[in-house]
């Protein structure tokens, strides 16, 4: 492993993640561990893991980006005492606010919510984020984040104290405390990178995270997949049954079951 994020979610991960991958880094982003590595990250949050489970686990791999990872910094540091570490620091107000945003987000789409319901590979992954927003926020309950039913003040607190344990721990011959606005001189200075000849990239401007899976990461693109053909699938029997119970005129024989108290409705539907 060459590089690891140790920058909280929300500061410019997904940018840094882009900007390794054109440096030609394998990478893995949260969805990357959560698809691959989630047996193993099941393991290593509730029983634990050595030094040896991460070369393990991350062999091949260039570059790792948000969670689970930069919660883990530490233990893949002590995997890879080679890897350089990255501290990305924002505005503490802006990174709440972008985090709210980013909730918000993902609580009103619609497509969100269709995977949820339909894709198993989702279900996977949802299982794979509450164990780690239980362990790296004390969340309970998955819905309860996405209902954001914690303070500020908390949250403030968490991305303070991180921050500051980075820089005060991690190797200083090691480390570069970066913001993503700086660009790719600094970011290539210190990895011992050509500066590509390409703008350094944007991602997830203004919570656009959702849509810019769906089109360009794999793992998203087959979640989609899998929603939709599952909720094809569903739609087709329904509608196949409906036409079956509608032939064989056993929809009279279901409104009848109906309490008496809604008769009005049901004489409206099949008038005598």
């Amino acid at each position: 492993m060459r590089v690891i994020l140790a920058g909280y979610s929300k500061t410019g991960t997904k940018t840094m993640c882009e900007a390794f991958r054109i440096l030609g880094y394998n990478t893995y982003d949260e969805i990357e561990s959560g698809y691959y590595l989630h047996n193993e990250w099941a393991k290593m949050i509730t029983v634990g893991g050595t030094a040896e489970d991460f070369r393990r686990m991350y062999e091949g791999v260039d570059a790792v980006t948000d969670l689970p990872c930069y919660i883990f910094w530490e233990q893949l540091h002590e995997a890879f005492p080679d890897a350089k570490i990255i501290l990305i620091l924002r505005d503490e107000d802006q990174w709440y606010r972008s985090f709210v945003k980013q909730i918000d987000e993902l609580n009103g789409s619609l497509l969100v919510w269709l995977m949820n319901m339909f894709s198993p590979l989702e279900w996977r992954m949802q299982s794979f984020h509450y164990h780690i927003l239980k362990m790296s926020c004390d969340v309970q309950q998955f819905p309860t984040f996405r209902k954001r039913i914690f303070g500020e003040t908390l949250m403030k607190k968490l991305y303070r104290e991180h921050n500051y344990y980075v820089q005060q721990k991690a190797p200083k011959d090691k480390l570069l405390v970066y913001k993503v606005s700086e660009g790719w001189e600094p970011l290539c200075k210190f990895l011992g990178e050509k500066i590509p000849n390409k703008l350094f990239p944007h991602k997830n401007k203004g919570a656009s995270i959702t849509a810019e899976m769906w089109r360009e990461n794999k793992i998203a693109r087959k979640i989609l997949f899998q929603g939709c053909v599952t909720l094809g699938v569903l739609t087709t029997l329904g509608v196949a049954v409906g036409y079956k119970l509608y032939q064989g005129g056993h929809f009279e024989k279901v409104w009848n079951l109906v309490p008496s108290h809604v008769t009005m409705v049901r004489s409206y539907y099949l008038p005598a």
